[in-house]
């Protein structure tokens, strides 16, 4: 595990594929930084799920809401979510300013404040700290307070990466959903401890 977040550089827009899927698979592998006032906490990006234009299960499905203007942003911006009132949700922009899409985070690798995670989480189990989207940002003290705000530059919340190798990266189905199921929009780290989801998706 990492002790310090100095050799993270930030994730330029630039680098950002045009294009919801591409952009789903191009963020595996990348870190997700959040500053707080005991330090920087981090996890590398181990799973995604790709909500594209005019998706039905996605939230700009119906167009943009006073909830869900995040999503209508130019891409590499944070839209945030509280799902079933319980847990927030840190989803990506991913296309055009005013054309609604999104990836979400679903899991990551935590990386360096493992303490501060453990207590936001109350646990102690390392693969149970940000194996999951809502899990993630308990851990990560990500709430509806950081939506909206620019992921391409430092600040309270940003995406960076580093000179880690690239993984191998398997595909399925999304997971939890009742329209559009059968859409291999979901990518995750092959053999990856920390990829949440069963088995069976998980090959």
């Amino acid at each position: 595990m990492r002790l310090a977040t100095d050799d993270y550089e930030v994730l330029a827009r630039t680098e950002l594929p045009l294009d919801t899927v591409l952009l789903a698979r191009h963020l595996i592998g990348k870190i997700v930084v959040r500053e707080t006032p005991e330090g920087s906490l981090s996890g590398r990006i181990v799973e995604t799920e790709a909500y594209p234009v005019g998706d039905a299960a996605g939230h700009a499905y119906r167009g943009e809401t006073l909830r869900n203007d995040a999503l209508f942003l130019c891409r590499g911006h944070a839209y945030i979510y509280l799902a079933y009132g319980t847990s927030y949700l840190l989803n990506v922009s991913s296309e055009t300013a005013g054309i609604g899409a999104g990836v979400l985070i679903r899991a990551l690798e935590p990386l360096v404040g493992l303490q501060p995670m453990q207590r936001n989480r109350r646990v102690q189990k390392l693969r149970d700290l940000t194996r999951g989207p809502g899990r993630l940002t308990a851990a990560l003290d990500i709430n509806r307070r950081l939506n909206g705000i620019d992921l391409c530059r430092t600040g309270p919340l940003w995406l960076a990466r580093d000179d880690h190798d690239a993984p191998e990266i398997g595909t399925s189905v999304r997971i939890g959903l009742s329209r559009a199921t059968d859409r291999p929009l979901r990518f995750y780290v092959r053999g990856d401890h920390f990829v949440s989801g069963p088995k069976a998706l998980n090959r």
